[in-house]
């Protein structure tokens, strides 16, 4: 289908999942019978246990495009628990994240932004031209290094702009996202304990 219509696959699932989405309250109700624990290379961060599963539950042996779409939802909804749960842990120890600066190739997916600003409760600060942070980074540091800029933050503002911000959702959605994120961990913890 991809194919076909000369679309990424991302986009077709997106579009569909749009379809789906159409007569409920807010699209990530969509996943509320399937759940993904993201571990399938271990875990990285905060764990930091490279012999930790993924883990689905609620999987059906249907094979149709809406399953697809919903898994796709739940995965994507996973990393975005797993990045809660980073900055978690990250305000545990003092840090007060709430913002999150995004760049590259996921800043182009609309579903993955909006799935992690309601995921994680923080806003998401897009940059004009995502796909040039390392460049414009190399930029920044060149600049401070060479005296034509202060600081690093100096020149952030300089040579850096904002794009747009994505707010993350309230009321049910957030209130579904924070029960969803307690089965994420659920399933991690259960993992842990055997």
């Amino acid at each position: 289908m991809a194919t076909q219509t000369q679309m990424s696959i991302y986009d077709v699932l997106n579009n569909h999942l749009d379809g789906m989405a159409k007569n409920i309250r807010f699209p990530a109700l969509l996943t509320k019978e399937i759940h993904v624990l993201d571990y399938f290379h271990g875990n990285r961060s905060p764990l930091a246990d490279p012999t930790l599963k993924g883990m689905i539950s609620g999987l059906s042996l249907t094979t149709s495009l809406d399953d697809l779409a919903l898994l796709y939802l739940a995965t994507v909804q996973a990393i975005a628990y797993g990045t809660r749960h980073i900055i978690k842990e990250m305000n545990k120890q003092g840090y007060k994240i709430d913002t999150l600066f995004a760049c590259g190739g996921g800043t182009k997916n609309r579903v993955f932004l909006r799935e992690h600003a309601d995921a994680t409760s923080c806003r998401i600060v897009l940059p004009r031209h995502p796909d040039h942070a390392v460049v414009l980074g190399a930029a920044i540091l060149g600049a401070v290094a060479s005296g034509a800029c202060a600081t690093i933050l100096d020149g952030m503002q300089r040579m850096g702009s904002v794009h747009r911000v994505i707010e993350p959702a309230g009321g049910p959605t957030r209130a579904y996202h924070n029960a969803k994120y307690e089965i994420y961990r659920r399933m991690s913890e259960d993992q842990l304990a055997c």
